[in-house]
């Protein structure tokens, strides 16, 4: 498995793996131009750092993301990972993570966020890589009707 920096170059061999990873796995409706520009908007906004997993010529997953100046550290804010579904709970995700925090730690972040859904598998899999909730943000959203 080779890991690799992601580029813009890029997006048309993820666009499959996030289209099917979401529209099969979480029943949304992503189609090919809403995916691309979901994906362009990450890796085309200032200090974006996104991974990709190849074997050969086969995208097995991605993690995108992006650094984030505050007054005294530098964080990297986790957007998304997506491993394809038939290469899941094979540790792929888990190498992804764990490279991904090597380089972005080498490269001056001081910690990664990221928002998870809250459910038994994300807990599971941020848990086992030692994410906890933080205690001093919480998500605040307003919808509009």
């Amino acid at each position: 498995m080779l890991i690799r920096e992601m580029l813009l170059k890029d997006i048309p061999a993820v666009l499959p793996l996030y289209i099917s990873y979401y529209n099969e796995q979480n029943k949304s409706q992503w189609n090919e131009n809403t995916a691309a520009k979901r994906i362009h908007q990450v890796l085309s906004m200032e200090d974006s750092y996104s991974l990709i997993a190849e074997d050969g010529n086969r995208v097995l997953g991605f993690a995108m993301g992006y650094f984030k100046q505050y007054d005294d550290i530098i964080g990297y804010t986790l957007e998304e990972i997506i491993i394809a579904y038939k290469f899941q709970n094979q540790g792929i995700g888990s190498i992804l993570l764990r490279e991904l925090e090597r380089q972005v730690k080498e490269k001056g972040a001081s910690c990664v966020e990221l928002q998870a859904v809250n459910d038994d598998m994300h807990e599971r899999y941020y848990g086992k890589a030692g994410y906890r909730n933080a205690k001093n943000f919480v998500l605040k959203v307003k919808w509009f009707e």
